[in-house]
This record gives structure tokens, sequence and C-alpha cells, in this order.
């Protein structure tokens, strides 16, 4: 299916893989509406970051996914859905467990309804690979058991599921995207590689929870291109089917710290602290992706190695210094 000319909406537009997405999409010749949770300064969050002859292409709107009238008027008229709005850090869902639930459930609640009345072609649900929890067995397939070892896995599982069944009894045209942990321009330093970008480029000493953990960690271009795949894929190929999207390689927190050093070409100090570990039981230890699904059913390969993926995150972090600060990274 040629994705020229559809009409999209894509919630959580505004977050660090959503922006990436809807330039994706305007690239691809998508008429793209983006939903940016509404804020009293009225910012397009990451957004706001895009070329402007992209974003000039992109019709926002200001709202919030639990919202339900505003999602139906948002979603209006659209042929294809990629919903990414969600709750994600996950060490304030250990504090906020009420709004995770809200956020992540009954926001795809809202989601998955008003797609039911439009009718529309195709729904690109938003999972996350935490829903697997540490590893049972390596690489991680879509059979792989669900272990939700966070509030915030919690809730990304209880929206999977009910995303499912709005496919399985309702004929929704459901597909549950699974990708692995994103990185890359814009992101956060609520994210770990971030956070030991920004603390590199500002001294000699990075400060991080854990080390051990190992991650698949996937280029946000990457990311994007897996999506739109997946939307123009045959829907006999995808639609009621879980898809992951990852690269096939761990590497822990560690090695990322010295690939970074690596690339800098400074010595990096490491000092973990307890307070920056998540609790002993929640801690999930090993993610590492099998992809052979997305490779068979949607053509799909990553194409960004970490060392030039992070090399070009750090690139972008230093052109927006302002952005970021050493005091200001993610627990």
């Amino acid at each position: 299916m040629s994705l020229y000319g559809k009409r999209a909406l894509v919630t959580g537009a505004g977050g660090f893989i959503g922006s990436h997405l809807t330039e994706a999409l305007v690239r691809a010749g998508v008429k793209t509406k983006a939903l940016v949770h509404y804020n009293s300064r009225g910012d397009w969050g990451q957004l706001a970051l895009v070329e402007d002859e992209i974003r000039n292409d992109v019709e926002v709107v200001l709202g919030d996914i639990c919202d339900r009238s505003m999602v139906r008027q948002a979603l209006a008229g659209c042929d294809l859905v990629f919903h990414l709005a969600a709750l994600i850090g996950i060490p304030y869902s250990y504090h906020a467990v009420e709004s995770y639930v809200d956020a992540n459930i009954r926001g795809t609640l809202n989601v998955l309804e008003a797609c039911r009345d439009q009718c529309v072609e195709r729904l690109l649900h938003t999972s996350t690979s935490e829903s697997y929890g540490t590893a049972q067995y390596t690489p991680i397939d879509e059979r792989h058991p669900l272990h939700a070892q966070s509030p915030y896995a919690a809730t990304k599982i209880g929206a999977d599921q009910l995303a499912y069944s709005y496919y399985a009894a309702f004929g929704l045209p459901v597909v549950i995207m699974r990708p692995f942990n994103t990185f890359g321009p814009r992101q956060s330093t609520r994210a770990v590689i971030p956070t030991i970008v920004t603390q590199a480029l500002t001294g000699h000493q990075v400060t991080l929870g854990s080390t051990s953990p190992v991650r698949d960690f996937l280029y946000v271009t990457d990311n994007a291109r897996g999506y739109l795949a997946a939307a123009a894929a045959d829907p006999e190929d995808v639609c009621g089917e879980v898809i992951n999207l990852g690269t096939g390689r761990g590497v822990s927190i560690g090695q990322v710290v010295e690939i970074v050093s690596e690339i800098l070409e400074k010595p990096l100090e490491v000092v973990t602290t307890q307070e920056r570990q998540r609790p002993e039981r929640s801690e999930v230890f090993q993610l590492l992706c099998c992809a052979d699904k997305a490779r068979q059913r949607i053509g799909w390969r990553p194409q960004i190695r970490l060392e030039e993926g992070i090399a070009r995150t750090i690139a972008w972090i230093e052109s927006h210094r302002q952005r970021y600060s050493a005091e200001q990274y993610a627990i």
C-alpha cells in the first residue's frame, strides 16, 4: 500500500520519537496531523525542533489524549493513526501510578474508540520492550512472555492487550509496534544515552545507577522507518500482530560509556549511586531483540550502527548545548 497522499494522525507528536515519525511521514508525502500535549506555554515539544519546511506542512493540534472528545475531533478524516502518546518515564511511574493508568490505558481506549468510529485503515499502536521484563531467553521474539517489572510496563502491557482486543473483538486493523531502546537527536536526558553524553561533554565523570544492564539500542530514524513499513504492509501480514523493532545487538550501559569515551577521545570515570538505581526487583537486566518478524513481514532492517548513531547524537547535543545541563540528567 502506498502511503503517499494518505491522511495520518500522530499522537504524542511532540515527543522524541513522535517528532521524528512526524517528519518521516511528511517526507513520505503523507498529509500529517500532529497531536501535541497541551501545556500552559503552548509549545510544541520536540516538534518545534523539526526543520521549518517540514513543520509548516504539519497540522498541529494541541490537546490531551485523556480527553475523549478532543481525540475524536483530532482523528476525524484520518486514514492512518500512529499512537505514541504516553507517559514513559519509568522512575516517575513509581510515584504516579494513577497518572500512568490514565494516560497509557484510558488514553489508548480513547484512541481505539475513535478509530473504531472512524473506520480507520490502520492503527499502529506503540508498545515497549519493557513489556518483556528481564529476558527469559534471548534474543527476545514476539512470543516471549510479558512480565511487568514497573508500573510503566504494567500500563503498557494493559494498553497492548486492550488494543489487541479491539482487533479480535471488533476487527479494528491494529498493529502493535514494540521498539526496543530508541535513541538519537532531540532525546531528553531522561534516557541513558543523552544522560551519559551530557555529562561526558562537560567533564570526565559520569554518574549512573548501574552499568550492567544490557539493552538493544535502536536509532530513531530506523524506528520511524519501521512504523512506515508496517503502515504500508499487506494487512494480512501485520494486522493483529506484534512487531519487534531492534538491532539484535546487546550492549551494556558500561559499554555505552566506553563508546562515548572513544568518540570524544577522553577518559571517563563512572560513578554509580544507589539513588539512581531502580528497586531491585524492578530492574530489567537484559533486553535483546529478535526482529525476524519485522524483516519477514514488513521488509525492515536497521541501517544505523550504534557507534554511528551515538556519534550523531553527540554532535546534536553539542550543537544544542543550551538545551542540556549536566545538573539535569535523568535518574
